[in-house]
């Protein structure tokens, strides 16, 4: 999705890759209409967490 972008409206980067994570697997928190659970979160856990 080229018109994706962060909440503060930088570029997306990539999340996890390995497994391969996102809606389309592209590592992406990229989404679109056939998205309909939204798939739109990333989050990097702590062993604290």
């Amino acid at each position: 999705m080229a018109d994706a972008s962060n909440v503060l409206g930088g570029k997306l980067q990539t999340c996890c890759t390995s497994p391969m994570t996102g809606y389309y697997r592209d590592g992406l928190c990229s989404t679109g209409a056939g998205d309909v659970g939204v798939h739109v979160v990333c989050a990097e856990m702590t062993e604290d967490f």
